[in-house]
């Protein structure tokens, strides 16, 4: 059985490939100058900077492996296969909320891109799920942790 797909946008998919290269070329080398300064202290056993630059290998080589992951199992997102008529990943939707008429927008990227503090939301969160296929003018009831929100779908637009 194949890999779940990441889904990226080119922005995206730019960024997995940066963080993978500074890891790869200077990070990784930079942990292991560490290791061998923390060994030229003597006694490992009781050793906290070794331990420390353990540790941070062991994270540096985990975060490798996952980005490589996901950049064998990447799927860009066509630009130009990006909808206006109805909420698709990688449309830009302006929603308004209903209960105090606030208006905001959201971009839908895939979960490995999502970024809430940056106005981009997973296609698989409640709220990515809820607005995927619905068409401009639609009003539409997401359940979330706190209770039910209703939005419309004010605008569609593709990703600036």
């Amino acid at each position: 059985m194949g890999e779940k797909p990441v889904i990226l946008t080119a922005e995206g998919l730019k960024k997995l490939e940066e963080e993978l290269e500074y890891l790869k070329s200077f990070k990784r080398g930079q942990v292991a100058e560490r290791i061998k300064q923390a060994i030229d202290y003597g006694d490992i056993s009781e050793n906290s900077e070794y331990e420390d630059a353990k540790n941070e290998q062991a994270f540096v080589e985990g975060r490798i492996i996952t980005l490589e992951k996901m950049l064998r199992n990447a799927k860009l997102i066509d630009d130009a296969a990006v909808e206006t008529d109805k909420v698709t990943i990688g449309s830009r939707v302006l929603l308004r909320d209903l209960e105090d008429d606030s208006e905001f927008e959201y971009t839908i990227v895939g979960s490995a891109e999502a970024d809430p503090s940056a106005s981009k939301i997973s296609n698989e969160s409640p709220v990515g799920k809820a607005l995927l296929g619905q068409p401009k003018g639609a009003t539409v009831e997401i359940q979330v942790p706190m209770g039910k929100i209703k939005y419309e779908i004010v605008d569609i637009n593709k990703k600036a």
